[in-house]
């Protein structure tokens, strides 16, 4: 598969469909890869076909001390990425066997809410409070 593009049904579908399931979220190529913004300016998630060891990867805006945490206790699952992870991103590996969708949906919120204007929380904290 071509650099950039994301095939129906794969791991990389699925985090494509979680990204932009946040208000005023745009995806854009960047450095050959899928990249998704928060409200259309700041990267939350991006797309690693070929950047770590030619593994299928996402790297990931996290609060402060979950990089080292998700690290030291699944390497396996977690690694930290080139370029990005002294700012503290955390890459999550989506070529395993078992990928625990429900902590990856928990990462990629925790990614949204480090860089979404306050403006696109607020909004987002009431679309979830009402239902």
């Amino acid at each position: 598969m071509p650099r950039g593009e994301i095939q129906d049904g794969s791991p990389l579908a699925r985090v494509r469909s979680l990204c932009l399931a946040f208000p005023e979220t745009e995806q854009r190529e960047s450095h050959g890869e899928p990249c998704w913004f928060a409200g259309g300016k700041k990267t939350f998630v991006m797309a690693a076909q070929e950047h770590h060891d030619d593994r299928t990867a996402i790297w990931v805006a996290a609060p402060e001390g979950v990089q080292s945490a998700l690290v030291a206790g699944e390497p396996g699952r977690y690694f930290r990425p080139p370029y990005v992870g002294h700012r503290g991103w955390v890459g999550v590996f989506l070529d395993i066997e078992t990928i625990d969708w429900p902590h990856v949906e928990e990462i990629i919120e925790d990614a949204w809410r480090c860089v979404a204007p306050k403006r696109l929380l607020a909004t987002f904290d009431a679309s979830t409070d009402n239902t």
